[in-house]
């Protein structure tokens, strides 16, 4: 495996914020060639970057194949645009490596879970840097009525009336968002599934093939649902919600061979 650590130098970077890539090794005695990479974005209200949505789910996507690579952006005190230079960067540095990786530059999913799904969602917008397809994890979305209001203070600081508008997600939605799959769940008590809710139907109106799942059960912050990612007072474990992983596998995979059969991401792009 090439396993690295890259540190982020954009404006308003703050110290710590880096780069991690699991790479995994080529081989001519494995039909494999380049693989597809999932870029992962933790949450953590944009406060700080959760450990149990970084390593661990990484190791997860790896284990199913592809290339990882957790992305530790810039959180408060650093204020907006910061961690969406940061994302951008990332993708644009990752598909600059992809020959020497054997990356798929076509094939590049960013995962975000909460703040962190906020964060991916914002860098759909952006045609070059634009990932190939989005895996949101019971995402913040919207800066209206459901709106997790601590992530919006820390991502915008003093600008939240100049920029909480621009900053609800659901309101941006274009035919520019890539394919998306989304999960949530309806006790969601700290981000609403409203945020879902809201951003599936913006996505529907926009024609944007999305797949959506909504678990009855289930606290936020879920990552892998099951004992790899439970937290020290023993919450996070709910079985129901395990299911997701592989669920996002078969989109994952069926996402891919779409790519293949109609060919949309290799047009007008040359990396």
């Amino acid at each position: 495996m090439i396993f690295n650590t890259f540190e982020l130098h954009q404006e308003g970077s703050l110290p710590g914020a880096h780069l991690v890539t699991y790479i995994q090794e080529y081989s001519e005695a494995m039909a494999i060639n380049d693989r597809p990479l999932i870029l992962l974005c933790p949450g953590g209200g944009y406060t700080r970057t959760s450990d149990r949505e970084a390593e661990p789910m990484a190791l997860k996507f790896l284990a199913m194949g592809y290339h990882a690579a957790v992305l530790r952006y810039s959180c408060a005190p650093a204020e907006y645009p910061t961690s969406l230079k940061e994302l951008a960067y990332s993708i644009k540095f990752l598909r600059e490596h992809a020959k020497e990786w054997h990356i798929d530059p076509h094939k590049i999913v960013v995962e975000g879970c909460s703040a962190g799904g906020h964060l991916g969602l914002s860098a759909s917008e952006h045609e070059l840097l634009r990932p190939d397809g989005l895996l949101l994890c019971y995402p913040v979305i919207t800066s209206g009525e459901f709106a997790h209001r601590g992530s919006f203070e820390n991502l915008l600081g003093s600008r939240q009336e100049e920029l909480g508008e621009k900053l609800s997600l659901e309101k941006q939605v274009t035919n520019k968002v890539p394919k998306t799959f989304i999960w949530h769940t309806f006790a969601d008590q700290s981000v609403p599934v409203e945020n879902s809710l809201l951003f599936v139907s913006a996505l529907r109106r926009a024609g944007v093939p999305t797949e959506f799942h909504m678990y009855e059960k289930g606290a936020h912050g879920l990552a892998l649902a099951n004992k790899l990612t439970e937290t020290n007072d023993g919450r996070a474990v709910q079985e129901e919600c395990t299911s997701w992983v592989e669920l996002a596998h078969t989109w994952l995979e069926s996402l891919f061979a779409g790519d293949v059969e109609d060919g949309l991401h290799a047009q007008g792009r040359e990396w």
